[in-house]
């Protein structure tokens, strides 16, 4: 596996095309940070996309939505973003992303393919 960072300026369109090549493939969502420890938000659901927002005080947020049905959907915000991980399986498919924020937590969303 190869991992490579996404520049902050490609993010909008990083996020739109992978959202699109990834949809419904299996994802889990974890979250990493020093007050909170491991926690796992979601586990082997589908995968609805990632987007790029922004708050009032013009700082960025990025917005991860797995999870399809009202009983099972995630939309989890991260406040803040720094940096991007892409982490890449042999065949060019997303195997996992990495976001980090200003706190220093991360999210972790890991993906396996369609069947």
């Amino acid at each position: 596996m190869q991992t490579r960072e996404i520049s902050k300026t490609e993010w909008r369109n990083f996020f739109d095309r992978f959202s699109l090549e990834h949809q419904g493939w299996t994802a889990t969502l974890e979250v990493f940070g020093p007050d909170i420890g491991a926690q796992q938000e979601g586990s082997e659901l589908p995968f609805e996309g990632v987007s790029v927002g922004s708050h009032d005080d013009d700082s960025e947020t990025i917005i991860v939505a797995i999870g399809k049905s009202a009983d099972d959907h995630i939309s989890h915000t991260i406040e803040k973003p720094t940096r991007v991980w892409l982490e890449e399986a042999s065949e060019g498919a997303g195997a996992a992303l990495e976001i980090e924020s200003e706190d220093q937590s991360k999210t972790l969303l890991r993906f396996r393919s369609r069947e």
